[in-house]
This record gives C-alpha cells, structure tokens and sequence, in this order.
C-alpha cells in the first residue's frame, strides 16, 4: 500500500434511545472517489478493539480504489475522537452484541447506507459476524469479510491482552495510542478490563454462527498473537459457505504484513459475490 491522505472526517450523533442512554458524537470518515458506479458496492469499516479510524492506515483507500468503489468507517463508543466512555463504566460483557444491534444499524441510517459489505478486523471481526447471524436472509449485509474475529475467549487471548496491559503500564503503547484517543485510558481500559474479567471467559457467539447465510471470507494470521486458528475454522463449520485464509508469516494484523496478499483475495471474494 502506498502512503495516501489522511480521510476528512467528520461528526454524527446518535440520540438517546431505549437502549442507549446517552447521546453519542462519532467521528466517520468516507473513502474512494465520489464518481463511481451506481452499482458498485458500500465498504464499511468495522475497527478492532483498540482501533478507530486513523488506524486503519492506508488500508480502507487502497481497498477501495482496487474496488473502485466507496468505503466507510467511523470509530465506536470510547474510540478515537468519539465520544469517549467513562472509566467509571466498564464496557458490558456483551458489548460487540448492543454494537452490533444498538449502533450499527443507527450510524448506517445517519449517513444513508443501505446493504453495505461489512469488513471487520479483530472485534469489528465480530461485530460483522453477529450483524450477519441477524440478518439471515441478507436483506441488509450481502457479504462479511472478518478478519482475525473472536467467537469465544481462548487462553491465548487472554495472555496476549495481559501482555499488552504490561506494555501500556509499563512501556510505551499508552504514549503510542494517546496520539489515536480522546481519551485514551478509556479506550483501553474498557477493552482489556471486559477481556479479562473472568466472569466473561466462558462468552462465546457458537450458537450464532450458523445464522450467517452470507458470503463470508475469514482472514487471520497463522501467527496471530491473540487466537488460535479454530477462530475462523469454527466459522466454516457453522457456515460452510465460509472461504477461509490464512496467512502465514503474520500475526493480529494481516492486512498491515501483507497488504497487497489481504486486499487481491477480499477484492476478488467481492467481486465474485456482488449482486
């Protein structure tokens, strides 16, 4: 990927409503050329767990241009330049579920999104995973593409995550990701605190798995520092439609070690299953 611009963001509310209790500013950002086909499809951008928009890179721009088509991101609840959560609230246990039902669907009807292609990395892996196992009949998602997504907690993750609170507390990642956050601490901490509580260990999306009908490709990094392989196996055999990738020589972040590999296979999924 070559260096590109950074994306012109901006700002939409969520209003309050009977699940969420506050009002919500979340940063977004488009990507790729306004002229492009009528038909051609909506990318959106789901951010992993410590992610937001800048973090994704160049990654959103080069995938749309290969595309020629237009993308969309926007960074979640505590992320970014969002609206940043309390530390006194601690994300709750099913956090990636009321994104997926609660939020998602109210920032796409904000900036007029209809049946985009979901492209997940890490949670937002799994936020795209739950959206299709909601949307059975692909009314509203034609496609998912999950990268290095959880279905449920491994041991692995858990020592991974441990490491990365060593290295916030300890080294340099909270200078690193202060440049990212608002509210850095926030960001953080309510990512790691909900992974490591041991009353979440046993949280998994198993039984959902075999509502997702649509065209999916599970990508993840045979050295990903954070799970195991069997998190994207157990989703080919809960949806057999699944294409899986592998990617070896790389760990949580596929599409950063081998970006032109990550982006020539999710730009021919899509193009083999665009209606």
């Amino acid at each position: 990927m070559t260096p590109r611009h950074k994306p012109m963001k901006q700002f939409l509310t969520l209003p309050p409503n009977g699940a969420r209790f506050r009002a919500l500013s979340l940063e977004f950002a488009w990507f790729g050329s306004e002229s492009v086909s009528v038909d051609a499809p909506t990318l959106v951008f789901l951010h992993e767990g410590l992610g937001c928009i800048d973090l994704w890179r160049n990654f959103p721009e080069a995938l749309c241009e290969r595309l020629q088509c237009r993308g969309f991101a926007y960074s979640r609840f505590a992320y970014g330049e969002s609206t940043p959560r309390p530390l006194e609230e601690p994300f709750p246990a099913d956090y990636l579920e009321r994104e997926t039902l609660e939020n998602l669907p109210d920032v796409l009807g904000a900036v007029g999104i209809e049946r985009p292609w979901l492209i997940g990395h890490s949670d937002g892996g799994t936020i795209a995973l739950l959206a299709a196992a909601n949307d059975p009949g692909g009314a509203h998602y034609p496609g998912i593409v999950a990268i290095a997504p959880h279905y449920r907690v491994e041991e692995v993750c858990i020592i991974g995550i441990e490491r990365a609170r060593a290295a916030y507390e300890q080294g340099d990642l909270r200078k690193r990701l202060a440049k990212y956050h608002r509210d850095v601490d926030s960001a953080f901490y309510g990512w790691c605190n909900v992974w490591l509580d041991p009353a979440r260990r046993g949280w998994n999306i198993e039984a959902a798995l075999k509502n997702v009908t649509c065209p999916t490709l599970a990508i993840q990094g045979v050295q990903d520092e954070y799970a195991t392989l069997d998190q994207i196996e157990a989703i080919q055999r809960h949806a057999p439609q699944t294409k899986l990738m592998k990617v070896d020589g790389c760990g949580h972040f596929p599409f950063f070690n081998q970006p032109e590999a990550v982006i020539d296979a999710i730009a021919a999924f899509v193009r083999e299953h665009r209606q």
